[in-house]
């Protein structure tokens, strides 16, 4: 919640003030002398000050040029009667709203609500425009079994606060995983904030993460929101967190332990309310045993993990991808043949669900608006040919012929179906037309 100062020479104002915004869950510091007061603000990172406009010494116009200064706080200026047309000179030199005493607490709780969730909009379609611009959710495709057991584990966890860990290779999902849960959860209303770690060095990321205070560091020149703050009340999303470094774990653990921060350059703790899912693709209890990931942040982050499956465990889940995907890109002829979903299937997809998207756009961009044949699918299989299970298929006469006696006895066990001969020998069917044709075999 938003920190605030409230500045007026007349204590009982700010008492008054001060408890009623408290109590509606802001973080409040009263000061009733001018002076103190610009050295707080000199000195703390305010999000909202409120400031008579008439007092000893200083008034609330040099309150205002100082707050202008520093940057990042919206300022109130509270007006006697008779001085309204002064609080509207304040705003046309920057201040956000006044407000004429007496006036109703409640009336000051909503004013400083709005003031607080403008300034987040604010930062958050910054970042919107700069980062997540292009950022689309696709459905989670899968019945296959390994995506059904996920998606269970999934809807279990989503209601609960608990911090999730996604383990899953790169490509197959993570971020739509995290996105899932989100949805499911009573913060669905709030920010999904995702992060990717492993993209920024570590100064940058703590950055992002933290936010920084205005001259933190060459290029600061104003206050910046991270991500954490951005988030608060929705769920936070670290992708690759192994990536991180042991200082940034540390930080990243007072989180989760304590629910707040210090931006960087900043002396005042910044309390949130945010879920965290983190997700990596490494060995983390292996990590941890190379000193290379702090354990006690592995076993504050893996209260629930989920495997996310990769691509060649839900092979049955492809045809029904590619459908998705082709239908995405309006493309006309979405169903792809048998022999095409063949190869497809018999593919390892070390990229998984990624690659695949990858593949079949190049397809689209090959087939020109026709039906996607084998030829355009393009896959590079690199898998050899490997000694087929079957006694005596290995030639003295060398490798050419004992691949050549491999493939016919695959055709011959799969009874000339060349799908079922390319399993056999563990290689595409694509693969197995091309080792065809260059042995001679019709």
């Amino acid at each position: 919640m938003a920190n605030i100062l409230i500045i007026d020479d007349e204590e009982k104002m700010t008492v008054l003030a001060g408890n009623a915004l408290s109590d509606a869950g802001f973080s409040v510091t009263p000061c009733n002398d001018s002076e103190k007061a610009l050295h707080l603000i000199e000195e703390h990172s305010f999000d909202i000050i409120i400031t008579d406009l008439s007092m000893p010494k200083i008034g609330g116009m040099e309150i205002l040029e100082k707050a202008k200064q520093k940057g990042g706080a919206e300022v109130v200026m509270m007006t006697a009667f008779g001085s309204v047309e002064t609080a509207v000179r304040a705003m046309k030199q920057g201040a956000a709203d006044y407000i004429q005493k007496p006036f109703p607490m409640d009336e000051l709780i909503i004013l400083c609500g709005k003031l607080a969730e403008k300034q987040k909009l604010s930062d958050l379609s910054d970042l919107l425009a700069r980062d997540l611009k292009n950022l689309a959710y696709d459905q989670f495709i899968g019945k296959s079994r390994a995506a059904q057991n996920m998606l269970q584990m999934l809807a279990k966890v989503a209601p609960t606060g608990t911090s999730v860990l996604l383990i899953g290779k790169s490509g197959t999902g993570k971020e739509l995983a995290a996105h899932i849960v989100h949805e499911n959860s009573p913060r669905k209303n709030k920010p999904f904030i995702p992060v990717n770690c492993a993209a920024l060095t570590e100064t940058l990321l703590e950055s992002e993460l933290f936010g920084h205070e205005k001259g933190a560091f060459t290029g600061a020149v104003a206050r910046k929101r991270g991500r954490f703050e951005l988030a608060d009340g929705g769920t936070i999303f670290l992708d690759e967190i192994g990536e991180t470094s042991p200082a940034l774990q540390a930080k990243l653990l007072r989180v989760l332990e304590e629910k707040q921060f210090v931006r960087v350059g900043g002396v005042d703790n910044v309390k949130v309310d945010v879920r965290v899912i983190a997700a990596t693709n490494r060995e983390l209890k292996k990590e941890i045993a190379e000193h290379k990931f702090r354990e006690d942040l592995f076993f504050r982050l893996n209260v629930f993990p989920v495997i996310i499956p990769p691509l060649s465990e839900r092979r049955d889940d492809i045809p029904s991808l590619c459908e998705y995907i082709l239908k995405k890109k309006n493309y006309a002829h979405d169903r792809l043949s048998g022999e095409v979903l063949d190869l497809l299937k018999a593919y390892n997809w070390p990229g998984n669900v990624r690659e695949l998207k990858n593949i079949l756009e190049r397809a689209m961009i090959l087939a020109a608006g026709e039906p996607i044949e084998i030829e355009h699918i393009g896959i590079e299989d690199e898998t050899e040919l490997t000694p087929l299970e079957v006694a005596g298929v290995v030639n003295p006469k060398g490798l050419e012929a004992s691949e050549k006696a491999m493939i016919l006895k695959a055709l011959e066990e799969s009874g000339g179906n060349k799908t079922d001969a390319a399993k056999l020998l563990k290689i595409t069917r694509r693969r197995l037309y091309s080792r065809m044709k260059f042995h001679g075999i019709n």
